[in-house]
């Protein structure tokens, strides 16, 4: 059984990677490296997402965000790439409102608070 606070745990982490990466953007560095975040195992939502039950891992919420949360690690490491790299614009356009890490964040946290609601019996959304 999926337990609600833990997804909540999750969108709450991943959101913290918008203020890392604006501030990578505005510096040019990061205490993180691009072989660190790119990833999506060494966080510790992916690390519990991996150690979930086989049940659990069955569902089609947890590939689904699996996948996502795959594409969300593989965007923040382009766009701290650019950001330490130099690129500002490149970064702050992934960044924005249609760029790739943008879509793919939002994406991963409608599906993560879908699958929460889901986990919590609340219908609708």
């Amino acid at each position: 059984m999926i337990d609600p606070a833990s997804l909540d745990h999750a969108i709450a982490a991943h959101a913290k990677w918008k203020f890392r990466l604006r501030e990578a953007i505005g510096t040019g560095q990061s205490e993180w490296t691009v072989e660190k975040v790119r990833p999506d195992d060494l966080c510790e939502f992916g690390k519990w997402l991996n150690s979930l039950p086989l049940a659990d891992r069955m569902m089609k919420e947890w590939r689904d965000v699996k996948a996502l949360h795959a594409k969300f690690h593989v965007a923040a490491a382009e766009v701290l790439e650019s950001a330490i790299a130099g690129r500002k614009s490149e970064a702050a356009t992934a960044m924005a409102p249609g760029g790739t890490f943008a879509d793919v964040s939002t994406k991963l946290v409608k599906i993560i608070t879908d699958w929460k609601k889901n986990a919590s019996g609340v219908r609708g959304g």
